[in-house]
C-alpha cells in the first residue's frame, strides 16, 4: 500500500471541503473515496479534514491526527473513518527469542495508533459520531477493490 496522490472527485459538491487538494495515501484510500463519490447513500464526506488532539502513548506529548475520513450518510449519521490493514489493528506478537527491532517498531506503531483511535472514540462519543476503522475485510464488504 505504498501509492499515493491526488485525487478529483466527479461530484465536487458532495465533497464538505476544498476538493483541488484530496490526496490519496494507498490505493485502499484511492478506492475509498471513489466509492464515497459514487456512492448515493454519502451526503457529504471529506479526507484529512477533521484533525483531532490526542496524547501519544510513547512520548506522551501532544500531537494532531488527521482522520482518514470524515461522512455523512443520507439517514443523518456521521462516521469517522480510519483506514487501515488488519495486521496494525491488534498488538504485534512477541518474538520467541528476543526482541527484534521490527517487533519494537510495530509495537510502537500500535502504541501510537491506539492512542489516535481512543481520542477519536472520544471525539466521536462527545458529538454523537459513529467511530469506525475499516479493514481490507470491511472495504470487501462494502465492495471496495482491495488489491493484496
Amino acid at each position: 500500500m505504498a501509492y499515493s496522490g491526488k485525487w478529483k472527485p466527479k461530484n465536487t459538491n458532495k465533497y464538505k471541503g476544498d476538493y483541488t487538494k484530496i490526496t490519496y495515501r494507498s490505493l485502499w484510500e484511492r478506492n475509498t473515496f471513489r466509492w464515497m463519490d459514487a456512492n448515493v447513500n454519502v451526503v457529504q464526506w471529506n479526507s484529512e479534514e477533521v484533525v483531532i488532539p490526542y496524547i501519544c502513548g510513547t512520548d506522551k506529548k501532544m500531537h494532531r491526527y488527521f482522520v482518514d475520513i470524515w461522512f455523512k450518510d443520507s439517514n443523518g449519521k456521521v462516521y469517522l473513518v480510519e483506514i487501515k490493514p488488519k495486521k496494525e489493528t491488534t498488538p504485534p506478537k512477541s518474538p520467541k527469542n528476543r526482541k527484534t527491532k521490527r517487533y519494537i517498531n510495530e509495537s510502537l506503531t500500535y502504541v501510537k495508533n491506539a492512542s489516535k483511535w481512543k481520542a477519536a472514540n472520544e471525539y466521536c462519543a462527545d458529538r454523537g459520531w459513529i467511530w469506525q476503522i475499516w479493514t481490507e475485510d470491511t472495504l470487501g464488504a462494502l465492495g471496495i477493490r482491495v488489491l493484496k
